[in-house]
């Protein structure tokens, strides 16, 4: 048989460490055989960044712009540790905090369910989805070091000139600060997506934020929410025997543990990311978690909700056995491909990705999966296998169905 066609590329984001090893063979081993694949490249890895001064960062958010779909591995947010290792010029932002601000898009987090691997909360029978807003707070914040005693002032100067200007704190000693923004057109973006979502998908939509404490920052979400709800959104989720509520976070939290799944829970950036890995973790691992960036224009980005997995690479560096899971990036390529050919009209490649899905799940559940996964499934007499032969015995079972 032929190689699948593809006629538009997507955007592909290659990345670091033990994921970058897994790109490649997950590449090599279930989609170069079959699909003629179309990408626009780049390298997202820390090195080349650093060598272009992040501005390949920049280049590839302005490509998934251009071609409306992009797959992206994931990468290293240095720290101070990093800039040592990497000998980086600085300290260099989260690529995917730029990749979101570029895009100003919503990313929807939802657990990927096999047969055997049970959640943590016994409660939870369905999937709950984590909306994280993807602009702004602290992934586009501004810090200053404060080297002593001194005055600390938030300042806003409009166009014309007119100051507003409040005290934060009057250090008598060394410390920290931290200023983080939001706009109201990102907001309304993210409560917009929110409720197209709840309502495709047919699922309640949870909101919660710390507006008793933030009675500004945090309340602005607040009302947002509530306005374009009631304006234009309340009416359908009713017809669709949906709903939608506002609580605070720590409330939220208190819920989600009791609850038994099967809705959309929408939180501000940091808390989103918080939170969708506790989510992940708790269906089993943060490996096992689809993420996808959907912006106001219809653009997507695809990628595993987890780190690196620097550990597992150090050991690969040594030449030692590492069973790293690859479900999630899996996922990341299979989600890119559907929806390129659900924008393309090209069946074959839709297909294709659900195929790949099938295959992965079914893996697992005949028994064939990795450590971390052996370490908490319910099923007998499992197949712990290494990092490669995991993904060659996806591929085995693609070719059996």
């Amino acid at each position: 048989m032929g190689k699948i066609e593809m006629t538009t590329p997507l955007v592909e984001m290659d990345g670091d460490e033990m994921t970058r090893i897994l790109w490649k063979i997950i590449k090599d081993e279930l989609l170069l055989p079959y699909i003629d694949l179309k990408t626009e490249y780049y390298d997202l890895g820390l090195e080349y960044r650093n060598e272009t001064n992040d501005k390949v960062t920049i280049d590839s958010a302005e490509a998934t712009k251009k071609y409306g779909v992009a797959v992206k591995c994931a990468t290293i947010t240095p720290n101070a540790a990093r800039m040592t290792e990497y000998n980086l010029k600085e300290m260099w932002k989260s690529p995917n905090g730029t990749i979101r601000a570029a895009l100003d898009g919503t990313v929807f987090r939802a657990p990927i369910i096999v047969k055997g691997i049970e959640p943590c909360v016994k409660n939870w029978e369905k999937p709950i989805t984590l909306a994280r807003h993807a602009y702004g707070d602290v992934y586009k914040n501004t810090e200053i070091k404060v080297p002593g005693a001194g005055k600390a002032e938030l300042v806003f100067t409009s166009e014309d000139g007119t100051e507003i200007r409040e005290t934060i704190h009057n250090f008598t000693g060394s410390g920290i600060l931290q200023g983080i923004h939001n706009t109201d057109e990102s907001i309304t973006s993210f409560a917009k997506a929110c409720f197209n979502y709840a309502l495709d998908t047919k699922q309640d939509l949870w909101f919660a934020t710390k507006d008793t404490i933030s009675k500004k920052y945090d309340h602005n979400f607040k009302d947002i929410f509530q306005e374009i709800y009631e304006k234009e959104y309340e009416d359908k989720f009713n017809a669709a025997g949906i709903e939608y509520f506002y609580t605070l976070i720590d409330d939220a939290v208190a819920r989600v543990m009791k609850a038994k799944g099967g809705f959309i829970w929408a939180c501000k950036n940091y808390d989103g990311d918080v939170m969708s890995d506790m989510v992940s973790s708790a269906f089993g691992s943060l490996a096992m978690m689809t993420s996808v960036l959907v912006s106001p224009s219809g653009v997507y980005e695809y990628e595993a909700a987890h780190g690196t997995v620097q550990r597992h690479y150090y050991k690969h560096l040594k030449g030692e056995e590492t069973s790293t899971n690859s479900v999630a990036t899996i996922f990341a390529w299979t989600g890119a491909l559907r929806k390129r050919g659900e924008l393309d009209g090209n069946k074959e490649l839709m297909q294709f990705a659900d195929k790949l899905e099938k295959a992965t799940v079914q893996t697992i559940e005949s028994g064939k999966m990795t450590k971390d996964l052996a370490l908490i499934t319910s099923l007998k007499d499992v197949t712990v296998l290494n990092s490669e032969d995991f993904i060659k015995a996806v591929r085995e079972t693609f070719e059996s169905i």
